[in-house]
């Protein structure tokens, strides 16, 4: 797509009469948007304009937005003011007003909002506004959220900077240093900036072909940064104590093996095939388990209650307490006893299956 002059005069013109018509603005704030919308005539005059791979239309002015906004105490009447601007907007078909919070969370429920992959491939450009005393704390914890590129934006021409360059699309202010006026004309500025335009960081020139080249690709790998694979030094301690553990068979427990990490008081992991069954039994000492991952079940017979134990559940035994287990998958556990490990059975295997396939039996009826 390309313009001659006159239509790039006549859009000039056009953007002039529009900003003139916005008496809510201040006299600094029209000439930072006049200026930085000067660039954004240079980068139509520049000639055909490349695809971007991030909006969804190769010009930001062709676009439509839905801009989720939330602010703290400190950023709530800049933010108010910013929502109302916004949805006067002509480009922006919907603004939702998530309110007022903590300024973590605050700009965690916008970032969900933007992060979220579930928008229409043609629908609206979904972005966000986050508000706070400095700008910086919302910008922070917005930036946890993948696919959400947050920057605080003191001027028009950091919102062209970091849109041209960042693709940026959470925009954080300052409650106490940006006065509305000044806010709501970097808001349009960030609006009108496609990603890779020309820019102060730039030069106001479009930029040279090996920056476009590094443009074509950073985009998506921007994007796949946090579902890169978790380093295995990451993971938490159990799991590390487990990679590379050689088990021992649980002689009396067909189907059980475990590892004794730690002695008096014991700790051990320990996995049991689907099926296995543990028969009636009790220690000694009281032991504490989490679930790795598996399915099972745990009959107390000793206080008459039962438990299903899946990934991550936690389960208190008393000493003494007598207790049957069946499990329902391969199941991998991390067990913790009070003192020294012992076990005294109370019923054989035989005995012990029949009394869980009753008891099975009967709760399926």
């Amino acid at each position: 797509m390309t313009q001659d002059a006159s239509q790039i005069n006549s859009s000039d013109n056009n953007r002039q009469r529009n900003v003139q018509s916005l008496p809510h603005l201040g006299t600094t704030a029209l000439a930072s948007l006049t200026h930085s919308l000067g660039h954004y005539s240079s980068f139509l005059a520049s000639g055909p304009i490349r695809s971007d791979p991030i909006t969804r239309n190769p010009m930001a002015s062709e676009q439509r937005f839905k801009i989720f906004a939330a602010a703290d105490g400190f950023g709530q009447p800049l933010k108010d003011a910013v929502v109302a601007h916004l949805r006067a907007h002509p480009a922006v078909t919907e603004v939702v007003d998530l309110g007022v919070d903590k300024y973590y969370a605050a700009a965690a429920a916008v970032a969900r909002q933007v992060s979220s992959p579930d928008s229409a491939p043609d629908g609206p450009d979904v972005r966000g506004v986050v508000v706070c005393g400095t700008g910086a704390g919302v910008c922070i914890f917005a930036n946890k959220y993948p696919r959400v590129y947050a920057t605080h934006c003191a001027s028009p021409a950091d919102a062209v900077n970091t849109r041209s360059i960042n693709a940026c699309n959470v925009l954080a202010l300052s409650g106490m240093a940006t006065q509305p006026d000044a806010a709501a004309a970097i808001a349009d500025t960030w609006l009108a900036t496609p990603f890779r335009a020309p820019c102060p960081a730039s030069g106001d020139a479009p930029w040279p072909e090996e920056i476009q080249r590094f443009f074509d690709t950073a985009p998506d790998e921007m994007a796949a940064i946090p579902e890169a694979e978790v380093p295995p030094d990451s993971t938490c301690a159990i799991c590390c104590l487990r990679n590379g553990m050689e088990f021992e068979p649980v002689g009396i427990m067909p189907g059980g093996e475990m590892r004794i990490v730690r002695e008096s008081p014991t700790s051990a992991y320990v996995r049991f095939k689907a099926g296995s069954v543990e028969p009636a039994h009790h220690h000694t000492f009281g032991h504490d388990l989490v679930v790795i991952k598996g399915k099972k079940k745990v009959w107390n017979l000793t206080k008459k209650e039962s438990y299903d134990l899946v990934d991550g559940d936690f389960l208190f035994t008393p000493a003494g307490d007598v207790h049957r287990v069946k499990y329902l998958e391969d199941t991998e556990f991390f067990i913790r006893w009070d003192g020294h490990w012992d076990i005294f059975l109370d019923e054989d295997l035989d005995t012990a299956r029949s009394a869980i396939d009753a008891e099975l039996g009967a709760a399926s009826k």
